[in-house]
């Protein structure tokens, strides 16, 4: 019977954790507010092929991603649900795929579905199908890549190895026109290893032209397009995003080789405690195809990852379905043969954290509120909940760890549906400006300009008005290379130009400004702008409405 009912469980959990809250929560700057913009953009103004942030161009990535975000808004209209879908849409797609290649594997249904339990409860992946950017929609695609191999290598006809290479030629180019060339690399560190060890390589090379075409096929017409569109996006693309950020001395986000080491532990969290047992049992098993297969899609990536200078925790997404099947096919034999010390372990591990995390809120509020008294008790309310929550569903798991095996993922789940809902007004005031924008909504729709010195919230005011032309006030930070263009060049002011600007602007009309003012550096550009504007604020950000000048 639970078999029976698992997957439809599964797929109200999915609906209940992952689907409802995409609305509970404003957008994250700068990332969220970027996206939703910048795909905004693309339904208003019918350009498909170059992506443009706030109307001045933005080659960072490619425009597949954000055509999935715009369809969201499309669809579902230009709101959180609607900027989210995509996300949440591809991390579905990531769980159905778990389930779909460990029946390949394994040919068991139970191991299937305590791979897919595992993958869809770390906490990582549940948090990130809320968020709106493109890394769900490539680890999607990456995921996708690696699925197609195995079904690529397993399959025994020649039809089935043909579409399977087909299916990997897609989700490549597809992956390739939503993040970049690594879409075509990363299968390439996997395969190439895996064929020469299984002596397959002659299969490699004849079959993966069509992969190859596939990909062409796919990818091609959209980079014919944006090279016609916007000449220098190949050359600033490749070099700036791909050669820089792996190799370059400036790197962005440069950290150490180790970094994302204990990364892949945080990320495993609910099952942190499986891991030992779980790579103890794959090194041991190694030398057998679907083993080694897993490890070197797992390894591999996380190596060249590894190795590259510039370094976000998101880029080791790909890894963890992998890392899923790794453990769903080690916690299915401790089930099997009624081992339950790692997964009592786990229970402690997870309930103790719990306890300390309650522990800590209790003492911070007591001592220093981290939530105002009255005005933020249902917020708090809401994490306590959470946390004893997450306490009681590994308590469960520690005192029956063979039955209630799968308990502490209705703790993860409980966190990404109830946590980002329930922060306190301190971070939501200043993380998700669109919100208090949303509130002076009507004050600010009859401005003929509009002023921001912050990209976040200046994407938050775009988005919320379906205006891109907000012009930016002492500050240029990715849009470096789209403001160098001579006809963005109009986009920046800086401060000693500021009130000259001001002074045209109103003789036009009224003049929106949406300011974050986080330091002494932000309330000098704030004092340098006219005194009789209508002010309100909200944490650091500040609304200045101001009317237009007299004749």
């Amino acid at each position: 019977m639970i078999r029976r009912w698992a997957l439809p469980l599964l797929l109200l959990a999915f609906g209940l954790f992952y689907l409802l809250p995409l609305a509970t929560h404003g957008l994250w700057i700068p990332d969220e507010t970027r996206y939703a913009q910048i795909s905004q953009e693309m339904l208003l103004t019918g350009k498909w092929a170059s992506p443009h942030f706030m109307g001045i161009r933005y080659f960072e990535k490619p425009a597949a991603g954000y055509w999935m975000i715009a369809l969201g808004q499309a669809i579902f209209g230009q709101n959180l649900f609607g900027v989210r879908a995509a996300s949440a849409l591809s991390t579905g797609l990531s769980i159905l795929l778990v389930y779909a290649v460990s029946r390949r594997l394994w040919n068991d249904r139970q191991k299937s579905l305590i791979s897919t339990v595992l993958y869809m409860s770390f906490v990582s992946v549940a948090a990130l199908g809320g968020y709106a950017n493109l890394d769900p929609q490539f680890t999607f695609w990456v995921n996708l890549t690696g699925v197609a191999l195995w079904f690529c290598f397993d399959s025994v006809t020649r039809s089935g190895r043909l579409w399977s290479w087909a299916l990997l030629g897609l989700a490549c180019g597809m992956g390739f026109m939503t993040k970049g060339f690594l879409a075509w690399l990363l299968p390439v560190l996997i395969a190439l290893p895996y064929a020469i060890w299984q002596k397959r390589l002659r299969e490699l090379l004849g079959y993966g032209l069509v992969a190859v075409a596939v990909a062409i096929i796919v990818s091609l017409p959209w980079a014919l397009a944006v090279h016609l569109q916007e000449p220098d996006y190949w050359n600033f693309f490749f070099w700036h995003e791909h050669i820089q950020r792996f190799a370059g001395d400036d790197a962005q986000h440069a950290e150490p080789f180790w970094y994302y080491l204990p990364l892949l532990v945080a990320f495993s969290l609910p099952w942190v405690a499986l891991l030992p047992s779980t790579f103890k049992q794959a090194w041991l098993a190694k030398r057998t195809p679907h083993i080694g297969f897993l490890l070197l899609w797992l390894l591999m990536p996380l190596a060249f990852f590894s190795l590259a200078k510039g370094k976000l925790p998101s880029y080791i997404m790909p890894c963890l379905l992998p890392l899923a099947l790794l453990m769903g096919h080690a916690l299915a034999d401790k089930l099997a043969e009624g081992r339950g010390r790692a997964l009592r372990i786990n229970g402690w591990l997870n309930l103790i954290l719990g306890v300390v995390a309650l522990l800590a809120l209790t003492w911070l509020q007591l001592k220093k509120p981290v939530y105002e008294h009255g005005h933020e008790i249902v917020s708090l309310l809401l994490v306590f909940n959470f946390l004893l929550g997450w306490i009681i569903v590994n308590l469960l798991q520690a005192a029956r760890p063979l039955q209630l095996w799968a308990a502490p993922a209705i703790g993860s789940w409980l966190l990404v549906a109830m946590v980002p809902a329930a922060l306190p007004h301190s971070v939501v005031y200043n993380k998700t400006p669109d919100q208090f924008i949303i509130d002076h909504l009507q004050e600010l729709k009859p401005a003929t300009a509009l002023l921001s010195n912050d990209l976040g919230a200046a994407s938050a005011l775009a988005w919320r008005l379906q205006r891109p032309d907000v012009t930016l006030y002492n500050t240029v930070g990715e849009v470096k290379y789209g403001l160098a263009y001579p006809d963005a060049t109009a986009r920046k002011v800086d401060m000693p130009q500021v009130q000259q600007w001001m002074s045209e602007a109103r003789k036009h009309g009224p003049v929106g400004v949406v300011m974050r003012v986080k330091g002494d550096d932000e309330v000098a550009e704030v004092n340098l702008l006219p005194q009789d504007g209508q002010r309100y604020e909200q944490g650091n950000i500040v609304i200045l409405i101001f009317p237009q000048a007299a004749p």
